[in-house]
This record gives structure tokens, C-alpha cells and sequence, in this order.
């Protein structure tokens, strides 16, 4: 998965609470056996409404979501948090999320921040009367700031997933960390072949 130790991008409101994995990837999206695509899917039901704001041309290329609490509730479906990766989110800011989705973003290097409703309640006013203006997330320093106007509120993170991220370390990319222990254990475990078994002449060894 990609890095990401420091996020700068556009930030655009979704205004509703509760929102579980079935909304944000509906299931008849389940079907894909592709890992990518799924961006056209994104709350592809809200997306029918022009209003809906991810319709709105001042909200195209945002990379930050803002959302209400218990954003990513509902099923564990992994397609959630691909949907919002590939239609170009980097990280989601709410007051709560579920937990297996949680999980899943630090897994496939979606930054998930956790600020009181207060907090994002102020940071989504003001991301909504300034769509064009730049929010900064750094998973380094776990800080969210509003350079422009010196707003800036730290955050939650353990470090386990605060490594992950900034090093790109998916699953697979934690096993190869050890893919030298790997080697070493394979071949000592090796199991002889059959031809290891018999001489040039044929006999058993």
C-alpha cells in the first residue's frame, strides 16, 4: 500500500451520521472480482441526487472526508474502504467509527481520525464555506491543522498502525520484513525430493 506520513488536500462534508458499509459500497458491488473500479461505486445510491455533494463540482478531487459519528458501522466488508481510496479519499475525519472498518483502513492505508463532535463539527463549517482551501493531515506528528488560519487539533493514533502507515506496510508487506527468517526456515525444513533419494546408480540412499 502506499505511504503516507503527510496528507495536504481539499476537505468535503458529508453531512449525515451512521453511515455503515452498505451505503458506502452498496452490496450489488460485491459482485466485482476486481480489486479496483470500486470508486464508482461510492455511495453510488446517494450519487443518483445531483445535490448529493460529491456531485458538486467545487468538491471534485477532494481527498479529505469529513463525517458524522460512526462513520463505517455495519458490515466488514473490506470494498468500503477500497471504494473510497480508489475514487481518491486518503483519509476520513469523524467523531467515531466502527471498529473492524477502522481496522481494515489502517490495513490498506486509509488515515482514519477520531476528533470530538465539536471539533468536527467546526473543521466541517469550515471546510464547507472554504471548499477550495487546504486541510492538512500529519500521521506523523497525529496532528489536523488549518494552516490558514492556525486552527489545529491533535489526534489518536496507536503506533502500531502509525508505523504501518507512514511506512506502507500492508499485510503482505509485514511478512516480507521477514522474508530472510522465511528463507532460512524453509530450507532448513526443506523435505529431500525423490530424486534426493537414490544415487547416480539408482539405489536408495
Amino acid at each position: 500500500m502506499r505511504a503516507v506520513s503527510l496528507l495536504e488536500g481539499r476537505a468535503v462534508v458529508l453531512g449525515r451520521a451512521e453511515v455503515d458499509t452498505d451505503q458506502i459500497i452498496p452490496s450489488v458491488w460485491l459482485k466485482r472480482v476486481e480489486r479496483t473500479g470500486f470508486g464508482r461505486g461510492l455511495f453510488s445510491e446517494w450519487r443518483d441526487d445531483p445535490n448529493f455533494v460529491l456531485n458538486r463540482p467545487e468538491h471534485q478531487g477532494a481527498t479529505i472526508l469529513v463525517a458524522g459519528a460512526h462513520f463505517g458501522i455495519g458490515s466488514s466488508r473490506e470494498h468500503a474502504v477500497w471504494a473510497l481510496l480508489d475514487y481518491g479519499f486518503r483519509a476520513v475525519i469523524a467523531p467515531s467509527f466502527g471498529d473492524i472498518f477502522r481496522n481494515n483502513a489502517s490495513k490498506q492505508g486509509l488515515v482514519v481520525v477520531a476528533l470530538g463532535d465539536d471539533d468536527v463539527q467546526s473543521l466541517g463549517s469550515w471546510a464547507a464555506a472554504h471548499p477550495d482551501a487546504s486541510l492538512v493531515v500529519d500521521v506523523a506528528r497525529r496532528v489536523v491543522e488549518v494552516a490558514s488560519t492556525g486552527w489545529q487539533r491533535s489526534f489518536d493514533l496507536e503506533e502500531w498502525t502509525r508505523q504501518r502507515l507512514i511506512n506502507g506496510w500492508d499485510d503482505i508487506g509485514l511478512t516480507l520484513r521477514h522474508d530472510q527468517e522465511i528463507e532460512r526456515f524453509e530450507a532448513a525444513s526443506r523435505v529431500p525430493t525423490v530424486e534426493g533419494l537414490f544415487d547416480a546408480s539408482g539405489h536408495l540412499l
